[in-house]
């Protein structure tokens, strides 16, 4: 499922799918770093066409690489909590489901001051107890609009270029991965990407904190 379905966007209305009254504005996102080896390389090329995007961070992979997520702090992005393990809601009990979040939010503070309330569940499979959860905690579950499936080994990086470039429009969330498995179609799409809200006079900015 590439594009999200009106139907499911109304199941859940409050989890953030898009923002339909933007205008001339993207939202770019970035789940499972940071990792060396290709988180920088995204920060240089969002660097390179002047844009902001939201980088939801596994705990876990702050801990390994403080310094790149640093990068990404200093770089002025958005920041989201991804969990601390990347642990599947749908196999894992609200209680442990929340102190994995919990966990993840005690790291990125120790690098930030105060709350990160965006939080995007792993796999995006999360169960309606979870969400009542963590939005009484104040945090904003941001899904999307756009699943680019770069992390598909078994799509080429042409069709992974068509999964967004079909479908995006302004106000549209669209997911990507800084990760070693998504590396190959997302050196060939993101560029193109990026290049393409260039041509359309689209700004590609972080995700707004409602």
């Amino acid at each position: 499922m590439i594009q999200t379905p009106k139907f499911v966007t109304r199941l859940f209305p409050k989890q953030i799918w898009e923002y339909p009254n933007t205008k001339n504005t993207i939202y770019l996102t970035f789940d499972d770093g940071p990792i060396p080896e290709v988180t920088p390389w995204v920060l240089d090329q969002l660097a390179a066409h002047h844009a902001k995007a939201t980088f939801f961070c596994i705990g876990d992979n702050v801990v390994k690489h403080p310094a790149i997520f640093n990068k990404v702090v200093a770089a002025s992005h958005g920041i989201g909590n991804h969990t601390f393990s990347h642990c599947n809601g749908w196999k894992t009990s609200l209680k442990e489901y929340v102190i994995d979040i919990e966990k993840c939010e005690a790291v990125l503070r120790d690098h930030l001051s105060g709350f990160m309330p965006l939080f995007r569940p792993p796999y995006g499979r999360i169960t309606p107890k979870q969400a009542k959860a963590l939005i009484t905690r104040d945090y904003q579950i941001v899904m999307w609009s756009i699943l680019s499936r770069d992390y598909d080994q078994k799509i080429s990086k042409q069709q992974c270029l068509k999964n967004v470039l079909q479908h995006i429009k302004p106000g549209s969330i669209v997911v990507f991965h800084d990760s070693l498995k998504a590396f190959k179609n997302l050196q060939y799409t993101l560029p193109k990407v990026l290049e393409y809200c260039n041509k359309k006079g689209w700004q590609c900015q972080a995700l707004p904190l409602t």
